[in-house]
């Protein structure tokens, strides 16, 4: 066996698959426990697809460990009357993370969980906020922050409007957070969450305007 036909990652066996995040072939096993871990895999790689089509067959719910705030609960049908703020919400994350090109599931979620601390405290009448410290999850949460200051404002602006509460966005803050928590593979570099975002959106959904009012199932 010539050194060319060695996984250049385990150095061990033989390489065999094409790895377009490395520009080289590596070997099965190598692609299967680094993928989305060491490497940072591009989402139209086919064995990655793959991987992402069985995990989705395979999924099992989240332990009650694994919830986020599993001591906080809401009705459903809040997710239904504030459809157009989940979509926004969505849409927020969408577009901030397609500023940074490096942002994945963890990044997101560390995001919402930030937030949605900070909306904690607001519907305690404490104001304490703490957004992360910087990269990809500080820019998510900039662009979260944003969308709800501007929906309120323009609520206000249009009068007789419902105004939007904090312990309701609180609640669809961890809404997503769930569904991230659901929906991610929980590897460092996944961006399966964000995929399942993009799905909820017309193409190129992140670079419009304004997002489309598609409720995340």
């Amino acid at each position: 066996m010539t050194p060319a036909t060695i996984c250049p990652i385990c150095e061990k066996r033989k390489a065999e698959r094409f790895c377009p995040a490395k520009g080289a072939l590596i070997c099965a096993v190598c692609c299967g426990t680094e993928r989305e871990v060491t490497i940072d895999c591009p989402v139209d790689c086919g064995y990655l697809i793959a991987a992402h089509r069985y995990e989705l067959q395979h999924r099992k719910p989240l332990a009650v460990s694994e919830i986020p705030f599993p001591d906080v609960e809401f009705s459903p049908d809040l997710i239904h009357e504030q459809g157009p703020v989940v979509s926004g919400l969505g849409f927020a994350i969408l577009k901030a993370a397609a500023e940074v090109h490096s942002a994945t599931d963890v990044d997101v979620l560390a995001a919402l969980q930030a937030l949605a601390e900070t909306y904690r405290t607001l519907g305690s009448g404490i104001i304490y906020e703490k957004p992360p410290a910087g990269g990809p999850p500080h820019a998510i949460y900039a662009g979260l922050v944003k969308f709800l200051e501007d929906y309120k404002n323009a609520a206000a602006e249009r009068g007789g409007a419902a105004r939007l509460k904090d312990t309701d966005v609180f609640h669809l803050l961890i809404f997503l957070l769930r569904v991230g928590r659901q929906q991610t593979n929980g590897r460092a570099r996944a961006r399966t969450f964000l995929e399942f975002l993009r799905a909820q959106f017309p193409r190129d959904a992140a670079t419009q305007q304004e997002a489309p009012r598609i409720i995340v199932p």
